[in-house]
């Protein structure tokens, strides 16, 4: 299988302890300012903002903290202004990466981004070195508990969405941007529960890898994502179930 599924999943748990949740909150309030900057600092007419507030708030981030973030990207008190950058790279076995940033400073970013390239045995390259393989899609997870199979799945392309497939304890399901937020409005309006939804990057094609290159690619991703600066990392990686797990120990 793709390993973007399961390492999503794996990734989700990760950013729910403790240790990880005031990175957490970082990113979230860069990426609040930015979408306040970008459309303005009312969530009902401001999609991108919605979600980021949305993700804050399940992750328990105090609301306090959320309308500080709105009032300074959206110009109300001060601020420090982030740019938006995106770096292609490959990892170990040719497996690509893509990596959106959100920065106050390009050229420390730069360097710190090519660093862990460097270090896990990656290679950053050029813009659109890799941007092809990825194309930018909206994922919807849905516990398999709350919903049966068919009835979730004749709801969701009936909408529009793109597919749907059962991925570990949840169906996921891939939209195009321009119908992300319809179909997961008809989502909520049946009461059926949303365990996650994101705009992400998807790729097209996979590359199989394993053993220590699987355990490089994994490492290098995981760098890439701790990183403050990081807001999405996302790879074409195939790798099996059990060395995805394997970084939960």
């Amino acid at each position: 299988m793709s390993g973007h599924s399961k390492w999503h999943s794996i990734k989700h748990k990760k950013m729910a302890t403790d240790a990880k949740r005031g990175k957490m909150f970082t990113k979230f309030i860069r990426e609040i300012m930015m979408a306040s900057k970008m459309g303005g600092g009312n969530p009902d007419t401001n999609p991108r903002l919605r979600m980021a507030v949305e993700k804050a708030k399940s992750f328990n981030m105090p609301n306090d903290n959320i309308q500080r973030a709105i009032k300074k990207g959206s110009g109300e008190d001060g601020g420090v202004t982030f740019e938006q950058v995106t770096y292609e790279g490959y990892a170990s076995g040719g497996v690509a990466m893509f990596v959106e940033v959100l920065t106050d400073n390009k050229n420390r970013s730069a360097s710190e981004i090519r660093s862990i390239f460097s270090k896990h045995n990656g290679n950053l390259g050029g813009a659109g070195s890799v941007a092809w393989i990825f194309e930018r899609k909206g994922v919807i997870n849905v516990n398999k508990e709350k919903i049966g199979e068919d009835e979730l799945m004749e709801l969701v392309l009936e909408a529009g969405a793109d597919d749907m497939t059962l991925e570990g304890d949840s169906y996921e399901i891939t939209v195009a941007t321009d119908k992300f937020e319809t179909i997961k409005n008809l989502l909520t309006e049946k009461k059926i529960d949303i365990a996650d939804a994101n705009i992400s990057f998807i790729p097209k094609n996979t590359v199989k890898v394993e053993g220590k290159t699987a355990e490089q690619v994994l490492k290098l991703l995981e760098a890439l994502e701790d990183h403050d600066d990081v807001q999405g990392a996302y790879a074409n990686f195939d790798i099996s179930d059990e060395v995805l797990e394997s970084i939960e120990s």
